[in-house]
């Protein structure tokens, strides 16, 4: 059977729908170290997850650095995936800032949710993520802040491990940092209470994309170019371009999306297009009435915003 990057999942809520691939990045600028310890490491990964059963999203692979983290999500549309990147960021800056008592950290972080609008695209972004292990350690296995070991390994976890939802009420706030009820969730701990990526990452999905094949991804994982990816889904979205650069974004969108040039694009792909290209990236209204040849009012009627006030040409 075919890999369906676009396909059906039972949500956090219960709920099945179509679901999206979406890259979502949690950034400290400024040089902000966000993980400092084990325990660091430890509460960014279950804010994943918290977070995504928060924002009713799943979680496929997912990565926790010293001043970044990653996570390839499922979800039903761009408004859930920036809801859970705002979640994300929210709830670990808010431990970040009790434990250090370091205030404005929200102002020094950053956080993005990219849509993965291609197969190819999708397998780089899905190897990307645990390659970033590489910045730490010379082995991406032996990386413990990794969904990686939970891949290709039938959902199996060590035997004598921890159900997340028997834990007592103090075990769960002291281990989690939260409230929320975790009843009936599959969330297993192991000795040292850290989180096992194999019952809680949609290992399936992630297989799948990979035609079930582990020499295939962990190919993928070698081969993939981290500073194409670390440009394409990192820095490209932080970063505001002028107006030559975002003509060749979204040039290289309409190219990949509709198999056409923005200049030959029809104005009813351009008005699809015109959506993604405003969450996704650092631009205004004006620079996209510009590169896409179309007034600001109906640019910003689309994305659904106010009229914009005048703006500048980029050059």
């Amino acid at each position: 059977m075919a890999f369906e990057r676009i396909c059906f999942r039972t949500l956090p809520d219960g709920s099945v729908r179509k679901v999206y691939p979406y890259h979502v990045s949690l950034e400290g600028m400024s040089q902000l170290v966000l993980c400092r310890d084990d325990e660091d490491y430890d509460v960014m990964v279950k804010c994943i997850f918290i977070c995504a059963r928060r924002k009713n999203v799943i979680v496929v692979i997912y990565i926790a650095m010293s001043n970044h983290g990653h996570a390839t999500i499922l979800a039903t549309n761009q408004d859930d995936a920036d809801a859970f990147k705002v979640e994300w960021l929210r709830m670990y800056s808010q431990y970040f800032s009790k434990k250090y008592r370091q205030r404005k950290v929200l102002r020094h972080t950053s956080a993005v949710a990219l849509y993965l609008d291609s197969d190819w695209y999708l397998r780089n972004a899905l190897a990307y993520v645990p390659k970033n292990a590489l910045d730490a350690l010379s082995r991406v296995e032996d990386y413990r802040w990794s969904g990686y070991r939970g891949m290709f390994c039938q959902g199996k976890t060590t035997s004598g491990f921890r159900r997340a939802d028997t834990l007592t009420r103090r075990e769960k706030e002291a281990c989690f940092h939260t409230h929320d009820s975790l009843d009936g969730l599959p969330w297993i701990l192991n000795a040292n209470g850290e989180l096992e990526p194999a019952s809680t990452c949609d290992h399936a999905y992630l297989e799948a994309a990979f035609n079930h094949d582990q020499a295939f991804f962990l190919k993928t994982i070698g081969t993939v170019n981290m500073a194409e990816m670390q440009q394409k889904l990192v820095d490209n979205p932080r970063q505001r371009q002028n107006d030559t650069e975002m003509l060749k974004t979204i040039d290289s969108i309409a190219q990949g999306w509709f198999k056409c040039s923005l200049l030959d694009l029809p104005r009813e792909k351009k008005v699809r297009l015109l959506p993604y290209v405003y969450r996704t990236f650092r631009t205004t209204i004006a620079q996209l009435a510009r590169c896409f040849g179309l007034e600001p009012e109906e640019v910003a009627r689309k994305v659904g915003k106010p009229r914009p006030a005048p703006d500048k040409a980029d050059g």
